[in-house]
């Protein structure tokens, strides 16, 4: 990528544990997160700016380079953080992500809302008080080609 490329690519991702099963709590959770932390800084050009989520779900809101390819970067992230509890953690299968995942982009000024956002995602939580466009994981209808959007 050449060097005269200004680019500001900030993401909110989310992704659950399969079957919404509720395995990151204590160790798990805290060497979960650390472990997505780790790797994601292992990418050239990521900031990870927060790492959180409940005993189902992980929260991460990271500024990347516009040459990463997003789908498969989370692919790697998931498959990887699920291998490191499963065998150096735990010596057994306790974690395993869903499918799919959400990713949403925002601007640079939001960023200190999302952050603040993923850090108390059990306070969000316990209530009920969540940001729905920051909890989607599943796809929104889009009106086909003939019909307006309402």
């Amino acid at each position: 990528m050449p060097r005269n490329v200004y680019h500001e690519i900030n993401l909110h991702m989310l992704w659950h544990t399969k079957d919404n099963a509720r395995v990151l709590v204590d160790d798990v959770e805290n060497r979960c997160h650390h472990d997505l932390k780790h790797r994601a800084l292992q990418s050239p050009g990521v900031y990870v700016h927060a790492v959180d989520g409940i005993a189902d779900h992980v929260h991460m809101a990271v500024s990347i380079r516009p040459t990463l390819l997003i789908s498969e970067w989370i692919g790697q992230l998931k498959g990887a953080s699920s291998f490191y509890i499963n065998h150096e953690i735990c010596n057994r299968k306790v974690l395993d992500w869903q499918t799919g995942y959400g990713v949403v982009s925002f601007g640079t000024k939001d960023l200190p809302c999302v952050i603040a956002y993923i850090k108390n995602q059990k306070r969000h939580h316990a209530p009920g008080q969540v940001y729905g466009r920051l909890e989607r994981i599943n796809p929104v209808e889009l009106p086909s080609d003939g019909e307006k959007a309402r």
